[in-house]
């Protein structure tokens, strides 16, 4: 049985990689066919024809199409994404130290957008249609149609600039400040393991307003359709036998109707993840948080070629192998699936 979910999981994963294929595949096409000549991206506007081809050459554009993908997917095994015509490092280099800022406020944002989110569209669903339900459903329907940067903007208005409770957006340290040692680069989670709790009130209360706009704008579709789910659940022969049974209606609401509920709220939890992984681009810009996703906004206002290639390719990948996640949890969970 073990072996042969085992083998289930492992042809899974092999069919992500055509999908990843296609993703590197389609990227190189549109940047290297479709995109204009990114040789104008290197040059000013008066050089001469000469230092035009010196830069194709060393960007290795002179090659015919089927020659730089191969060099462009050798790259990629090899873990390069080119040179940022902005940084002049590494793209690569690049991500990599703006993921840790990405993790840390997703983590954060996630953590608060399952543990109250899921619990409020429960409630919801079993008190359908009282005033509990739409007061919830009004609650979300607010948070989806919220833009996440008018959100940001409305919380730095009241509690920077009224209140004066959290520091403004200056990143996830005040200008000048030493970030804390560490491996994990996660501001919050070192300070802790250091034992230096001033330096973690002070990386937290930088995180809680980009953290919070950006937990409340994933909490929303995660509530409705945990509550969808639970409103169709609750209807089954399967809960209302337990009812007439005498069962304590907690754990009837939490033991088995939330457990047949689960596959609709794991598949939005693990379309999200996707999205905040991959660094929510308009929240990360407000705040000015140093992540992927500001990298990403960055790339694009500078016209910065190869890194916002780099990033679309990161992206793209995350979003895949969150979506393979929520396929394993799916068979583990629910052997229908299988």
């Amino acid at each position: 049985m073990r072996s042969g979910l085992s083998g289930q999981f492992f042809a899974r994963i092999l069919l992500v990689v055509p999908v990843i294929i296609g993703i590197v595949t389609l990227t190189f096409l549109v940047s290297r066919v479709f995109a204009p000549d990114p040789v104008e991206l290197y040059v000013p506007p008066q050089a001469d024809e000469e230092l035009r081809e010196h830069i194709r050459e060393r960007l290795g554009l002179d090659k015919s199409v089927p020659e730089q993908y191969v060099v462009f997917v050798d790259g990629l095994v090899h873990g390069d994404l080119g040179e940022s015509t902005v940084t002049g490092r590494p793209v690569t280099k690049d991500l990599w130290d703006r993921l840790p800022a990405t993790l840390e406020m997703s983590i954060f944002a996630l953590t608060f957008a399952v543990v109250v989110g899921v619990p409020l569209g429960v409630i919801a669903g079993v008190k359908r249609d009282g005033p509990v339900d739409f007061t919830v459903r009004g609650v979300t329907l607010v948070g989806m149609a919220l833009p996440s940067f008018w959100l940001g903007l409305v919380f730095i208005l009241i509690f920077f600039v009224r209140l004066g409770w959290l520091p403004g957006p200056v990143g996830r340290l005040p200008l000048g400040a030493a970030a804390p040692e560490g491996i994990t680069e996660l501001y919050t989670l070192d300070s802790l393991l250091r034992g230096d709790f001033s330096m973690w009130w002070l990386a937290t209360r930088h995180l809680i307003m980009p953290g919070a706009t950006l937990g409340i704008v994933i909490m929303a579709p995660i509530t409705r359709v945990a509550r969808a789910s639970m409103v169709e659940v609750m209807r089954s022969d399967y809960i209302r036998t337990p009812k007439a049974l005498g069962i304590p209606k907690k754990v009837i609401y939490f033991r088995y109707a939330l457990k047949n509920a689960l596959l609709p709220i794991i598949t939005m939890i693990g379309t999200i993840v996707g999205f905040v992984f991959t660094g929510a681009v308009l929240i990360e810009a407000i705040f000015n948080w140093p992540g992927v996703g500001k990298y990403g906004l960055d790339s694009i206002i500078k016209s910065d070629f190869t890194a916002l290639q780099g990033f679309v390719i990161w992206a793209s990948v995350a979003y895949v192998l969150a979506f393979l996640l929520v396929d394993l949890v799916y068979m583990a969970i629910d052997p229908r699936t299988r």
